[in-house]
């Protein structure tokens, strides 16, 4: 048995959440508070209390500022790291708060067209969420668990007042950061996803999932800030996964090669719009299918159909069908049972010659099998520097191949 953390981030995930849904699992919080002494707070204070939301009791953990009326200072990257090196914190803490730190910095850059060392964190550098991000590391380096998992992140809309000015939701450098990661939007208007917030788990997660088959041993509950007329409210899982339940476990174990069930499931149609194959696709990958594709095929009477196949996990086999049903015109589905052999793959970001990119890389156990660069970052590339997409993609994959 596997012992894992899974992040419930239906409410979205900001820092001062994270700690907070961490310390309600159990936690100790004189050892928390222990170690956040290692860092010079500048005369700030740590509170941490209970509040119910929706009838849910969560952990609220909050910074309190010496004088509200001063703003806080701003750093640069440079000056968080000598902090945080500089204090008497452990190697693994250090070396996660900074990591972190780096994906804000990263995405910082990118969208303020600035140097990475020069970027001037404001709301970001600010010392409550430099002690969220430490105080992060220092709850999982006290968890003691095998791995870690996350949903699909729910982002909110609108808009959101920092020292830049209104920004759309979700905020730019957020955005820059997730890249990569399963993330969606129900209409709630609000920050949901805070750039701290999205660098956690974006460092902390092996993979955006639905939540796996476990045994569920504590459940944590951290409040957030805002009254968005749900419980905003962050929830972790802490529980074990059984061996067999290889999905997780080659994850956690590090296999060379993950293998796991999955369903096919088949219907040919021959008298279907093709307009709504453009509408059903997308709506399938987004209740749940791994995989969806059309093969042009001849049916009886010679007429020319269209063959649709659809990858998922059996949880959403039941529900695949029934949208499958409702949105075409076929009177019956094939569904088979298929072993699936899979690379573990990742988003790294590399330097080039363009700068730091995105990278979608594979890998057997620790050894990278092969990385190419995201179209996407390809795409933006090409149209930043006028050059042909073809181009990018060949300089890119120079780059790459020396790595």
């Amino acid at each position: 048995m596997s012992r894992i953390l899974y992040f419930d981030c239906r409410s979205g995930i900001s820092g001062d959440m994270t700690v907070g849904a961490l310390l309600d699992l159990g936690i100790d919080r004189e050892a928390l508070l222990e170690q956040l002494d290692h860092l010079d707070l500048e005369g700030a204070s740590i509170q941490i209390d209970k509040k119910d939301t929706f009838g849910i009791m969560a952990t609220d953990f909050n910074v309190v500022m010496p004088n509200l009326e001063t703003p806080q200072s701003h750093r640069t990257f440079t000056d968080i790291k000598q902090l945080i090196d500089s204090s008497g914190l452990e190697s693994q803490v250090k070396q996660l708060s900074k990591q972190i730190f780096q994906s804000i910095a990263e995405a910082e850059s990118k969208v303020h067209g600035v140097p990475i060392e020069e970027i001037h964190f404001h709301e970001i550098g600010a010392i409550d969420s430099i002690v969220d991000i430490v105080g992060t590391s220092i709850c999982l380096s006290l968890v003691k668990v095998d791995g870690i998992f996350a949903s699909p992140l729910h982002l909110g809309r609108g808009f959101v007042d920092c020292d830049h000015g209104k920004l759309p939701v979700p905020a730019p450098a957020t955005v820059e950061i997730l890249r990569g990661v399963p993330v969606y939007s129900t209409g709630i208007e609000g920050e949901l996803v805070t750039p701290t917030g999205a660098a956690i788990i974006k460092n902390m997660a092996q993979d955006f999932i639905d939540l796996p088959p476990m045994v569920v041993e504590t459940i944590g509950y951290g409040q957030g800030k805002k009254d968005y007329g749900i419980p905003n409210v962050l929830r972790v899982f802490l529980g074990r996964v059984s061996d067999t339940e290889h999905i997780v476990s080659d994850m956690i174990n590090g296999m060379s090669i993950g293998q796991e069930e999955i369903i096919l499931l088949e219907t040919n149609i021959d008298d279907l719009s093709p307009e709504i194959y453009s509408y059903l696709l997308p709506k399938l990958l987004e209740r749940g299918a791994l995989d969806v594709f059309l093969t042009n095929i001849m049916m009886k009477k010679g007429r020319p159909g269209v063959m649709l196949s659809v990858l998922c996990d059996k949880e959403c086999k039941r529900e695949l069908e029934e949208l499958i049903f409702t949105e075409t015109t076929t009177l019956g589905i094939r569904s088979q049972t298929l072993q699936r052999q899979y690379l573990e793959r990742k988003i790294v970001t590399l330097d080039s010659r363009f700068g730091p990119i995105r990278a979608k890389a594979a890998y057997k156990g620790e050894q990278r099998v092969w990385v190419k660069p995201e179209f996407e970052e390809c795409k933006r590339l090409a149209q930043e520097y006028e050059l042909p997409l073809h181009e990018v993609y060949e300089q890119l994959r120079e780059d790459l191949l020396d790595r």
